[in-house]
């Protein structure tokens, strides 16, 4: 279908975005189109709602903020440990079970060119992509089980193709390819600090992801809730592709939260450093939530029961909903958070610019935001040098070299 460029350009100067066409003429026709096409699809009126709402945000002011419990893993008796895992193996045995993993980024950040799940560890005695180690995981699942986990894989727009190409290139690891799906997250532009959208190129909007809690959005528009029901699927897993220590199967979660009547769980670590960053898990007027550190006072950071610290559970991206909660969250529109990031650009001379401090706003869903629409939510403290090494940074702290460390570790001890 022909795109009518006078509809386009009345469309940016409603909305003070008339510099995206400032480079029309000098390109090429393929460019031209591909231009045209991305502009038709953006929604105009929610970047404008979102960029002028930035000012408007405020805490309110009648917010409870009160504790939500949780369960230590390893406080758990062995009779405690053996009932829960029952109840979990029950349900991984009847083929109930799926497994989501978001892995819609690039590999950037690490020096890697493709997508991050491409990225490889050195990991003896040859060298494993984080795909492959997902990979491998599912496929002990199957076969301690007897059964054929189907796996869900949100990529992006930037990173969809090379990642289906690098599943056939690896044969899909073995696993049966008719049971993993590939699903492409929504985007949305980056605006600049004064309030344009950016051009990567002269004939491209740049767009970003628009977060984890996109990913209920995501599962519904491309039919995969449905699906999932055709193949009765009653509880599912979502992880992040960048955490190799992640139990993808681990029946004692599953079993704790079937046992606790809660239709979502998660898993948690302890805020070892109370003056963190790190957001923790709360209730907010009653309802499961998160808290910003911004917002976590010297008494709330330091509040204990009996010993136990009140506000000090840390979110991995270690989630377990249930069907019907993952339906419920694809009908619910999840608010969006503002990051300010740094972007390369396209300047008014048609340069490319590449800034050293931040000059952008992002816009993103987080899954957390989904917790409060229901009453309760099961918390599983674990121990992160035994479930928690996500790699996103090149050197130090959460860095191949630190996950590929306790990934051994891990390996060693179960070999033992």
């Amino acid at each position: 279908m022909e795109i009518d460029i006078d509809s386009i350009q009345k469309k940016l100067n409603k909305y003070n975005q008339g510099h995206l066409l400032n480079f029309f003429e000098e390109l090429n026709t393929l460019q031209k189109k591909q231009l045209l096409q991305q502009l038709n699809t953006l929604d105009f009126d929610l970047i404008n709602n979102l960029y002028s709402n930035l000012k408007g945000f405020s805490i309110p002011s009648d917010e409870v903020i009160s504790p939500l419990d949780y369960y230590i893993k390893e406080d758990f008796s062995d009779e405690e440990k053996s009932e829960l895992i029952d109840i979990g193996e029950s349900i991984l045995k009847q083929n109930a079970y799926a497994i989501v993993t978001m892995a819609g980024g690039q590999g950037t950040r690490l020096g890697h060119k493709g997508p991050k799940g491409t990225f490889e560890l050195n990991l003896y005695p040859e060298k494993k992509s984080l795909f492959e180690i997902l990979a491998i995981k599912i496929t002990e699942a199957n076969e301690k089980y007897q059964i054929n986990i189907p796996w869900y894989i949100m990529t992006s727009e930037e990173n969809n193709a090379d990642t289906i190409a690098f599943f056939d290139k690896k044969n899909y690891f073995g696993l049966n390819k008719d049971n993993i799906f590939f699903f492409t997250q929504n985007h949305l532009p980056l605006i600049s600090f004064d309030g344009n959208i950016l051009l990567s190129e002269p004939y491209r909007v740049q767009e970003g992801s628009n977060g984890n809690g996109d990913i209920f959005e995501s599962l519904y528009n491309n039919n995969l809730i449905e699906i999932m029901k055709q193949k009765n699927i009653k509880w599912i897993f979502i992880s992040g592709i960048d955490n190799i220590l992640a139990d993808i199967s681990d029946p004692l979660f599953l079993g704790l939260t079937v046992n606790n009547n809660t239709q979502i769980g998660s898993k948690t670590i302890f805020k070892t450093d109370a003056y963190s960053k790190d957001w923790v898990f709360c209730r907010k007027n009653g309802k499961p939530s998160m808290l910003g550190y911004e917002r976590i006072t010297e008494e709330l950071t330091n509040a204990k029961i009996n010993d136990k610290y009140l506000y000090r559970e840390i979110n991995i991206l270690c989630h377990i909903f249930s069907i019907n909660a993952l339906e419920k969250c694809s009908k619910i529109d999840l608010p969006y958070h503002m990051a300010s990031k740094k972007n390369i650009y396209i300047n008014d001379e048609g340069m490319k610019i590449f800034p050293n401090k931040p000059n952008s706003y992002k816009f993103e869903k987080f899954i957390f935001d989904s917790f409060k629409f229901f009453d309760n939510i099961t918390l599983l403290r674990v121990n992160p040098e035994e479930e928690f090494a996500p790699i996103k940074n090149p050197e130090g702290v959460y860095s191949p070299m630190s996950a590929t460390k306790l990934y051994i570790k891990q390996q060693k001890n179960e070999n033992e």
